[in-house]
């Protein structure tokens, strides 16, 4: 899967640590500014990907033989590229992914029939939106 390398890099601002002035000393360090997060153009369709990752990681990992993460593991790349020095736009997509997780792990506890179709249609509705994102806002 294809993932944008559109990160926002911001820097996230640091407080100094507050030193003891001298009699006289009139300089005060202003406080530093906080770095208020943006939210990118595509950032709902983001999170509707970690919805779906989070749904096929479950439904592949209860129908396959043995444990599979990579899913879980394209999840982590998408934060670290999309998301990496912004908390919050990492919390909304973690929560996506595990929105998705436990939106199948309240239906489904055995591989049915209807869950192979589900981790398939959300499998091939995740390839489509990965590939919009990367052909509208992908460099």
């Amino acid at each position: 899967m294809t993932v944008i390398r559109l990160a926002l890099l911001l820097g996230l601002a640091l407080a100094a640590p507050a030193f003891a002035q001298k009699k006289g000393d009139a300089k005060e360090t202003p406080p530093a500014a906080a770095v208020e997060e943006k939210p990118a153009p595509y950032d709902e369709r983001l999170e509707r990907l970690s919805e779906i990752l989070g749904a096929v990681h479950y439904l592949r990992n209860l129908c396959m033989d043995k444990p599979e993460d990579g899913w879980r593991a394209s999840m982590q790349r998408l934060i670290e590229l999309e998301a990496a020095n912004e908390p919050k736009r990492q919390e909304k997509l973690t929560a996506a992914f595990n929105r998705g997780y436990r939106s199948f792990a309240a239906i489904y506890t055995a591989c049915t029939d209807s869950a192979v179709v589900a981790e398939e249609r959300y499998r091939n509705e995740g390839a489509t939106l990965a590939t919009e994102i990367t052909a509208r806002f992908g460099n």
